[in-house]
């Protein structure tokens, strides 16, 4: 028997079990297969290990999605982390090649994927709170929210949790230093249901702008080795 004989649902579920290039590979075959993995139904989760993964055309975003993660796990994170007033010329230039590519995607997510209930963002230093805020308020099923070593974000998102994550019930803020104890007091006390993490958030040094001729310690102390 020929793979192109199977019918729709047992493609659905061989096409499950594999990766995303695999996928697109196989799709390239006969239009039969192709219209498999245009399927909505093949697509309810999405992972991402670098953020040049966004830019491939070997996924797809639908209604159907329900899960989505983006980890990267590189050494141009800890460049990412740094404030924009401290990068050096070289260090903005790694920046500017991929800063808006998670905000881009995010909203493209916004646009197409309602129904999402589950989102993972770790290493994602340039997603802002305005990016945040509006996936709150586009996916009004979202249940379970985990940033990670995501340096813009500030109590502007615990505020917009509060605000508009109604179905949310787990968030965390792992090692994002400009969320505050006060904002996370504040959280608490608005949503007390929700399971709430923020493992060294609120004890990180926050952003600070330049004072004068010389850079503030704290902000300096954050570069040196320990």
């Amino acid at each position: 028997m020929h793979i192109t004989q199977l019918n729709r649902e047992c493609l659905l579920h061989l096409f499950s079990f594999l990766d995303k290039d695999s996928r697109k590979n196989l799709a390239r075959t006969c239009p039969q297969l192709q219209a498999v993995f245009e399927d909505p139904a093949l697509w309810p989760l999405l992972h991402f290990r670098s953020l040049s993964e966004l830019k491939k055309d070997n996924f797809l975003l639908s209604p159907a999605l329900r899960s989505l993660s983006i980890c990267w796990h590189s050494s141009r994170v800890q460049v990412c982390s740094i404030e924009d007033w401290l990068k050096s010329a070289f260090q903005r230039s790694i920046c500017s090649r991929h800063e808006s590519l998670v905000s881009d995607f995010l909203l493209q997510v916004c646009d197409r994927c309602p129904n999402l209930t589950s989102v993972t963002l770790s290493g994602c230093g340039h997603v802002t709170d305005d990016c945040l805020v509006r996936l709150l308020r586009c996916c009004p099923r979202l249940r379970v929210l985990r940033l990670e070593n995501c340096a813009r974000v500030t109590n502007h998102t615990l505020a917009a949790v509060a605000a508009h994550g109604c179905a949310l019930q787990t968030l965390h803020v792992d090692f994002c230093r400009n969320v505050s104890a006060a904002g996370l007091r504040r959280l608490r006390a608005a949503c007390p249901r929700l399971v709430l993490r923020a493992e060294h958030s609120a004890a990180m040094i926050p952003d600070q702008p330049p004072r004068g001729p010389q850079a503030p310690g704290p902000a300096l102390r954050k570069l040196l080795p320990r």
